[in-house]
């Protein structure tokens, strides 16, 4: 249970930090920011993982967290170029 707790709370952070350092608006409430966080994680893992050879042993460290930014980040900067397109 811990363990979940652990990583919604490292998906929060995340997501937050990720629409923080893009500009513009994303919308969505804490709910949305913890489901983007979750999901740059996953994808910031993988990448993490296939790019730099990185494990993760812990359930919160520095190197995670980053790479959940840099997830979040690639996934907002998709969905922005999916709405502009819309539009």
């Amino acid at each position: 249970m811990g363990t979940i707790i652990a990583y919604i709370v490292i998906g929060l952070l995340g997501g937050a930090i990720a629409k923080a350092i893009l500009p513009g608006r994303q919308g969505g409430g804490w709910i949305a920011t913890i489901l983007l966080g979750i999901v740059g994680a996953l994808l910031g893992g993988f990448l993490g993982g296939l790019l730099f050879n990185v494990s993760y042993s812990e359930i919160f460290s520095v190197q995670g967290l980053i790479f959940s930014v840099i997830g979040a980040l690639i996934i907002l900067l998709i969905y922005g170029f999916l709405q502009k397109r819309r539009a």
